[in-house]
């Protein structure tokens, strides 16, 4: 389940697995168990979550993996420093995300798209084949239906980006798509663009406008579309949350 599913229905994974890793992924991400400090012993942390400790391990093996935490021998686990975080990981985005918002946060995220979705753009003008385009017109033609609610519009505007990922032909645009999902759950809960009928037709429009660049075979259209996508729904999220903000 990605983080904008996750957003939308609110449902967490249940395993035991699922269970540690989330929790001490999110207690690290918040920063309730601090950068540098060490994690307790295996004893204490089985007895905490009531796993064994061969769940324990896996779990430690997964948190290692998104580079959270790190196990020397005579030791123990330190939890690594944020600048040693995998932010291209969707549970790291997600508890990221979790811990709470903030401006600084929603502007390192829109760099990020900033940087990737135009050029997948670009090249998904280049490399599409006729039945991507085809395919492309009719998610674009999602957006247009003024009944949608925040939880459609995200669904629609998600499948759209993640199919430009996958028609640039790149498989490491395809890869970034957390950065994606984590924009358009912010967008979910902040500032939705279902709010208005107006905003629903502008939404619509401007996705058209990357389709066509990408029918035209035109890559500078298509950076260009894309990146005025990314700024409307930047702007659209700051000004919500400066509302938000308390005085």
């Amino acid at each position: 389940m990605g983080l904008l599913e996750t957003t939308i229905s609110g449902r967490k994974r249940r395993s035991n697995h699922a269970h540690v890793v989330a929790e001490l992924g999110r207690g690290i991400v918040s920063g309730k168990i601090p950068e540098g400090s060490l994690l307790p012993g295996d004893a204490e942390l089985s007895a905490r979550f009531g796993v064994s400790r061969t769940v324990l391990r896996e779990s430690m093996k997964t948190l290692a993996a998104k580079r959270l935490v790190e196990a020397k021998a005579k030791v123990g686990t330190r939890v690594l420093d944020k600048a040693s975080w995998n932010f291209f990981d969707s549970d790291v985005l997600g508890w990221r995300f979790e811990s709470g918002l903030d401006f600084e946060f929603i502007e390192h995220l829109a760099e990020m798209r900033m940087a990737l979705e135009p050029a997948a753009a670009a090249a998904a003008s280049l490399r599409a084949t006729s039945d991507d385009i085809v395919a492309l017109y009719a998610i674009a033609a999602k957006f247009d239906n003024l009944s949608h609610t925040p939880e459609t519009i995200a669904k629609v505007d998600l499948e759209f980006h993640l199919a430009i990922a996958r028609m640039s032909g790149n498989p490491f645009m395809r890869s970034a798509s957390a950065l994606i999902e984590a924009a358009l759950a912010i967008s979910f809960q902040l500032s939705s663009p279902a709010a208005s009928p107006e905003k629903i037709d502008e939404v619509a429009a401007n996705h058209l406008r990357i389709a066509h660049a990408i029918a035209s075979r035109d890559p500078d259209r298509a950076i260009a579309a894309m990146r005025h996508v990314i700024e409307v729904g930047k702007s659209r999220i700051a000004n919500s949350f400066e509302v938000t903000l308390p005085a």
